[in-house]
Order: structure tokens, then C-alpha cells, then sequence
């Protein structure tokens, strides 16, 4: 999710369509909140770790 959150603010940014930047931004803050609850041991959704 992080990658991917990566890949759709870069292109966000060369393209210059600002919704994949707004959504490249989400997923990147979501995919951080995700591994660090993962990494703390904390399962998130029956999952532990998320990749």
C-alpha cells in the first residue's frame, strides 16, 4: 500500500492531476499507520503484519 501510495503521488505530481496526488497521499498515511500497528504487534482487521 505504501508503494503504491508512492507511485500514484509521483505520477500525481508529473501528470499534474491533483486527485492522484490527494489519493497517492492517503495511501501512503494509511499504509504508514498499518505497518507501524503491525510492527508494535497490534493485529489490525485478523491481521498481523500487512505484507
Amino acid at each position: 500500500m505504501i508503494i503504491l501510495g508512492i507511485i500514484l503521488l509521483i505520477v500525481g505530481i508529473v501528470v499534474g492531476i491533483p486527485i492522484l496526488t490527494t489519493i497517492g497521499i492517503i495511501l501512503l498515511v494509511v499504509g504508514a499507520i498499518l505497518m507501524l500497528l503491525g510492527a508494535v504487534g497490534r493485529p489490525v482487521g485478523g491481521r498481523r503484519f500487512y505484507y
